[in-house]
Formats: structure tokens, C-alpha cells, sequence
């Protein structure tokens, strides 16, 4: 019945976990970056190898310590609760002229009436927890209303309330200890996919058990305003910190509002948790692997066609859920293949912003920044579009890449972040006919820009606000939102869903590129200022998509797209050749994105 014990180990645990934390960045953000920038052969590749399994082991020390803080102190608020109501029955007892025993048992005095010439003597009752049983009740009532001293049925109440407290007393200790003794790790190093199961599984225990005192913390605000959220997060404790991402990570992962390192240690916690599960998920399912090949049938004469076999329907369906399970997989470690990147030409850490394994529509998330947003000089905010899926999320993370070296180059010694934002249900296909579709393909229509356009919006009133809660609203930076081919139809349709008194996207500049439209006929119509719209069109394919989007699919409002002279955007002059090259190195379309995003806007070249 000592709360504060276990309240002084939970922060003990605490500063262990910020101890594992701060060694993690240490191994992977500064000794392995600098080993990736400056060293090369078989002895940098051997000590970055080790390096990884010093990193994993700090990440996952860091995960469990603090689940452990969380979990003692779940513990201790049970536990306080059980203390305050048996100093509260202790003191009434005391008051009404009682002795409570070592043992909870209460020795109340002589009183009432006298009965023969004598005053009621008193007596002791044992502590006893309070019955449910309706006749022992009332058995118990029956007593009290005959016995002549009025004093035993205040020793009752007070010994049932001690027994009352000691009851939930044990049995909050029966409930966390099996928690708390869950949380022992492996007797090895290595820190394994199973361990991360176990992670899962010893929170899903906590969150169960500490649910007393998760409703005793601060509640975040119930519509995700990122202003409030921000102010919300800076007015918790650090044990409430603690608490919400040790119980909550994909919550917290997905806030926006919050700090870019508080979501990147959530969402990380997040990915080798869905990593581990779905690895599970697919050597499960890779041992039901039914019959590939059934006998040819033929339809005219309905007999076995000898030496004729054919795929079977069955192994068909198994292997497309095989194959998805695998590009989640795919797609999950092209972020970690990320985080392993940290250093190489000088490339930032990385925070992981969001992540879902399935997102919106089963596509996946996936948020990623290269440098901090919160304390960046510049941000540039990259938009993919059409096909956009976590199975080849590589693709745009290594557009977001690229454009951070780039930027950097004209950034004048400035910080620079780049972000590349999947988190909407993205159109499948671009095409007639492609990837199962049909005569009229998806990105045809906007309904999955409308869709997606407010969540989009949120993220940058969210990005907004954590750059002003690190700056103390000083600095607020310089942000770029650029879309390529549907993420700009996905931009429009983010900045016509604010509605007052929100204002316009908080952004400096919107960059379209190989747009088919953005649901606006001029820059103005969305709220962009003159001068600060930019447009860049390529050769090839692209021409069909902006032609497309144009007069085909109507994505542009009166038949208008951003690289029409009426629009009035910034026309940058581009060698793209097709719809997917203006991110090639050394060019010309990638050069001038890269000046506006570090707001060397003299040095932009115009069509």
C-alpha cells in the first residue's frame, strides 16, 4: 500500500527508455551517418551491419522500458485509489472512537442505552470485504438493528470498508502482476520479429489493465483541431507523455499537431509491430499453399487432356493474397531501408510522420520526412499521385530524397526538410483497361481527390502548428506544397475544403506538375497568391495526361489546368520527357522546384 514506490520505479523505467532513446538516435543518427558519408569498404559495411542490431536493441529497450513505466504506474493509481479509501475508513474509524488492528480487525467502545443497569459493552469485528449476497446482507442488517450497542454497526461499515479497500488492493496486485512479469525480454540480443509481436501483445495487457488511469489523463481535444492539439501535448507531463505513446502509438503516430519526433518514435513503434505481424500473417499463410496445377479439362469433349495441366483457381486466390501480403512487406522495409540511409551524401535523419499498413482504402500510409519540419528553414511537402500504393512507396520516398538534395544545394547553409505525404485512397488506374479496371479508368474522376483533399489540409494546419510550438512563434519558415499528375487534382480539392475562417492552405507556394487539373480555373479561385503559383509540364506520356485530365476527365474547372496561361501560375521551363522524369537528376524540372522550395525565386527559369 505504497504507491509512490512503484511511482518512483515507473520513472526510473521512464528515464531508462529516454536513456535507450537518446543512445538509438546516437547509434543511427550520428555515428552510423557519419560512418555512410565518410567511410567505404568491408569494414564500414561490417561495423554498420552491427551498428543496425545496437540501433534495433536500443529501440526495442526504449519501447518496453517505457511500457513498463506506464504499466507501474497503472499499478500505483490502483493502488492509490485502494490506499485513499482505507485512509479514509481508518480516520472515520478513528473519529467515531475505534481501534483498527494490525490485522483490518475494528474494536469499537461501550454505548448506547443502558440495558440491566449497564452500558452495552463493546467489542471487535474482523475486516471483511462487503458481501454481494442480498440475504447476508440482510443478515448482516438484521444484526446490527438488534445488537444494543450502536457503536457495532459503525465497527461494520468500517470493517467492510477495510476489507473493501485491501480486496481491491489485491486485486489490482493480482491483475499487473502477470502484466508486469509479461514484460521480460529475450535472454539474447537479437531483437527478432517475435519480439515485437510480444511488444504488441504486452501492450494490448497494459492498455487493458491501466484503464483507470488512462481516463485520468488529459483527454485530447475531440476533434483533432491541430492548434489545440499542439497546446493539448505541451501542457501534459512528461509522464503523460509517456503514457500516450507507450499505450497509444498509433494515435499519437497519427496526431496531427504533435512535435515530428514524438510522432516519428509512435509510428516507429508502429511499422516493426505491423512488420512483425505481417510476416506472421504470411509464413501462416504460405503453409496453406494449396495444389497449384489440376488436370486440363477440355470443354469439347469434357475429358482429361493427357499431359495438359492448368493453374487452379484456388492457388490463384491464395497467391494474389500472398503477393499483397508480401508487398506490404516490400513496402514496410523500403522505410526502414530509410532510416538505413541516414547519412549517405549527407541525407538528414528521417521521422516517419504516419503509417498504416492499410491506410485509406487498403493502399497503405505512409508520411516521411527528411529532416525535422518542425525546425526546417524550408519544407517541401511532395504529393504523389494515380497507383500511389505502400508496395511501391520507394518510388515516391525517393523523389522526396532527391528533391532534399537538391533543395539543399541553393538552400544557402538554411535547414531543409522534404515530406512525401501518401494518406488518401489514391486513383488506381491512369489508364482504359489497366490493373483490372475498366473503359472509364479511376483517375477520371475526382471523387478521390475529394476524398483525400481535407486530410491533406489537416496535415498542413498540423505541420503549421508544431513548426510555431518549436519556433515559439518566431520563426515559421518557408513552406512549399508540390503535387505531381492527380496529387495536384488531390491540392485543389485540399484547398477548396476550408472553409472560413480557416483561410487559404498555409502555405508560401504551390508547385503543380504534369497536372491534368486542379477543380479551379485560376490560382486565385484556391486562395494562392499571385506570383506564387508554379507549373512545369513534360514531353511524352505527360501530354496525355494533362490533354486527359483537360478534356476528358474534366479534373480542371472550364477546361482550364495549371499550365494554361490563364490559370496563372509560374510556367518553369522543364526537359522532362515523359510523365515521370522531373525528378531526373540534373535537370532542369528538377532544379527549378528546387528553387522555389529554398525561395530563390529570381533564379527560377520561365518558359
Amino acid at each position: 500500500m505504497k504507491p509512490a514506490e512503484f511511482q518512483e520505479a515507473a520513472d526510473g523505467y521512464r528515464a531508462a527508455s529516454d536513456m535507450a532513446s537518446a543512445a538509438k538516435d546516437t547509434v543511427e543518427n550520428q555515428i552510423s551517418a557519419g560512418i555512410r558519408n565518410q567511410l567505404k569498404g568491408e569494414a564500414a559495411g561490417a561495423a554498420l551491419r552491427e551498428l543496425k542490431e545496437l540501433g534495433k536493441d536500443f529501440h526495442y529497450a526504449q519501447t518496453e522500458c517505457a511500457l513498463a513505466g506506464t504499466a507501474l504506474n497503472g499499478f500505483a493509481y490502483d493502488m492509490a485509489a485502494a490506499k485513499r479509501k482505507l485512509e479514509a475508513a481508518l480516520e472515520d474509524a478513528r473519529v467515531a472512537g475505534c481501534t483498527v488492528g494490525a490485522d483490518g480487525s475494528v474494536t469499537f467502545p461501550a454505548g448506547g442505552e443502558e440495558v440491566d443497569g449497564k452500558v452495552p459493552e463493546g467489542g471487535t469485528v474482523s475486516a471483511s470485504a462487503s458481501s454481494t449476497d442480498a440475504t447476508a446482507n440482510a443478515i448482516e442488517q438484521q444484526a446490527i438493528h438488534q445488537h444494543p450497542n450502536p457503536n457495532f454497526g459503525k465497527a461494520i461499515g468500517f470493517a467492510n470498508r477495510i476489507g473493501d479497500a485491501l480486496k481491491e488492493a489485491a486485486d489490482a496486485d493480482a491483475k499487473w502482476a502477470p502484466k508486469l512479469r509479461a514484460l521480460k525480454a529475450d535472454d539474447d540480443l537479437v531483437v527478432s520479429g517475435r519480439d515485437w509481436t510480444d511488444v504488441k501483445s504486452d501492450t494490448d495487457g497494459v492498455v487493458k489493465g491501466a484503464d483507470a488511469y488512462a481516463r485520468s489523463l488529459p483527454k485530447p481535444p475531440k476533434d483533432g483541431d491541430p492548434e489545440l492539439v499542439a497546446h493539448w501535448w505541451a501542457d501534459l507531463t512528461d509522464e503523460q507523455k509517456a503514457a500516450y505513446v507507450s499505450l497509444h502509438p498509433d494515435s499519437i503516430g497519427a496526431m496531427d499537431g504533435l512535435p515530428a519526433t514524438v510522432r516519428d518514435e509512435a509510428n516507429r513503434v508502429v511499422l516493426a509491430e505491423s512488420r512483425a505481424g505481417y510476416q506472421d500473417k504470411l509464413d501462416a499463410w504460405t503453409g496453406k499453399e494449396p495444389d497449384r496445377y489440376a488436370p486440363y479439362i477440355s470443354p469439347v469433349t469434357g475429358r482429361e487432356v493427357k499431359g495438359a495441366r492448368i493453374e487452379t483457381e484456388e492457388w490463384k486466390e491464395w497467391n494474389r493474397k500472398k503477393e499483397a501480403l508480401e508487398g506490404r512487406i516490400r513496402g514496410m522495409d523500403a522505410i526502414q531501408s530509410r532510416f538505413d540511409r541516414t547519412g549517405t551524401d549527407g541525407l538528414p535523419e528521417a521521422y516517419l510522420l504516419g503509417f498504416d499498413p492499410e491506410g485509406k482504402g487498403h493502399d497503405g500510409k505512409v508520411v516521411i520526412a527528411n529532416g525535422n519540419p518542425d525546425t526546417a528553414d524550408h519544407t517541401g511537402i511532395y504529393v504523389p499521385g494515380t497507383g500511389t500504393l505502400l508496395p511501391d512507396i520507394q518510388k515516391d520516398m525517393g523523389r522526396g530524397e532527391i528533391l532534399w538534395h537538391e533543395t539543399n544545394r541553393y538552400a544557402q547553409g538554411q535547414k531543409v526538410s522534404t515530406i512525401t505525404w501518401f494518406d488518401y485512397d489514391a486513383p488506381l488506374q491512369a489508364k482504359p483497361f489497366e490493373k483490372g479496371g475498366g473503359l472509364f479508368p479511376e483517375a477520371m474522376s475526382d471523387e478521390w481527390a475529394a476524398k483525400g483533399g481535407p486530410g491533406l489540409s489537416h496535415f498542413l494546419d498540423g505541420n503549421l502548428e508544431a513548426h510555431r510550438m518549436a519556433s515559439g512563434n518566431t520563426h515559421l519558415g518557408h513552406t512549399t506544397l508540390m503535387g505531381h499528375s492527380y496529387g495536384t487534382t488531390l491540392i485543389g480539392d485540399a484547398a477548396k475544403s476550408r472553409v472560413w475562417p480557416e483561410g487559404a492552405l498555409p502555405v508560401d507556394d504551390v508547385i503543380a506538375v504534369g497536372s491534368p487539373g486542379m477543380q479551379a480555373k485560376r490560382a486565385a479561385d484556391l486562395g494562392i497568391p499571385q506570383g506564387h503559383m508554379w507549373a512545369e509540364q513534360g514531353g511524352g506520356n505527360d501530354a496525355a495526361v494533362r490533354i486527359g485530365g483537360k478534356y476528358l476527365a474534366g479534373l480542371g474547372d472550364d477546361w482550364t489546368i495549371p499550365t494554361d496561361p490563364e490559370f496563372g501560375a509560374n510556367i518553369m521551363e522543364s526537359d522532362a520527357g515523359d510523365h515521370g522524369a522531373f525528378w531526373d537528376e540534373g535537370s532542369t524540372s528538377l532544379r527549378n522546384q528546387a528553387l522555389v522550395m529554398a525561395g530563390q525565386y529570381d533564379k527560377v527559369t520561365l518558359e
